[in-house]
């Protein structure tokens, strides 16, 4: 992010408007231009939701970024988890509505958060503010999340690529990571494994002290010869993979009951 200190010119900020209202987004639009003289920047772009403010993030440089919270496919608080993960993370800024974010944000120590309608002056104090602080922490968003996330973030070749958490078919921890696996092929997360079974307990189900499957992608259970013991182990059998994933016996009477088999 570039501002110049003293008694310069403040150089002009890369804003990313993200709103799921097109009248908000003009509002916000607007208020820039009024606040220009006093905190100048330039619209980098605006979008609708999350995932499309992240697809023009790969094309744009940006310094700002003015984000709803609710918006649909994507909201708010999981774009700036995403964006975070970027090499040089644009600040954020939460617009919203809905004032019950509005303690838990501040309490939790958020960029700044404006509610709407923002006034004039309340931008131009946050955008101040956004000169001289960091994007929050990841931990501080999870703590924030109104819902799960919808997609992980994988950080490939200088870009983010999102892949729907509905998509994957298990999560198995090897090593400094979790490779997240779907039909088509592996990611990897820079996340923990009991994190994200925090985040998604009805969605994914442990079964041994490295691995989380999908409750929806399990076609059965059976009997195999697993390990360097030579005995029977249970295994689960996923809808359109054929590896077979171990269940360990201390995780097998949780996985019974939550299965039903």
């Amino acid at each position: 992010m570039r501002a110049m200190s003293g008694g310069a010119a403040l150089a002009p900020l890369a804003v990313l408007i993200v709103d799921d209202e097109a009248p908000a987004r003009e509002r916000l639009r607007d208020l820039l231009g009024d606040i220009a003289d006093r905190q100048p920047t330039h619209i980098a772009g605006m979008a609708a939701n999350g995932v499309e403010a992240l697809a023009l993030l790969e094309r744009e440089r940006v310094d700002l970024i003015l984000t709803d919270i609710r918006m649909p496919v994507m909201d708010g608080i999981e774009l700036a988890r995403h964006v975070g993960r970027l090499e040089h993370a644009p600040a954020v800024i939460f617009t919203t509505a809905y004032d019950e974010y509005a303690v838990r944000a501040f309490e939790l120590a958020a960029l700044d958060y404006l509610l709407k309608p923002v006034r004039a002056v309340r931008l131009g104090e946050a955008i101040a503010k956004a000169r001289r602080l960091r994007p929050p922490a990841d931990d501080i968003l999870r703590q924030m999340a109104p819902a799960s996330r919808s997609h992980f973030s994988i950080s490939e070749r200088g870009r983010i690529l999102l892949v729907p958490v509905a998509e994957v078919l298990f999560l198995r921890a090897e090593q400094k990571y979790v490779v997240a696996r779907s039909r088509e092929r592996e990611y990897l997360l820079d996340e923990s494994l009991v994190q994200l079974e925090e985040e998604f307990p009805e969605r994914f189900l442990r079964i041994h002290r490295n691995c989380l499957i999908a409750r929806h992608a399990v076609k059965g259970v059976a009997r195999a010869i697993t390990g360097e013991d030579g005995e029977a182990h249970w295994v689960i059998l996923l809808d359109g993979l054929a590896e077979q994933l171990p269940v360990s016996r201390r995780q097998w009477p949780a996985v019974k009951e939550a299965l039903g088999v």
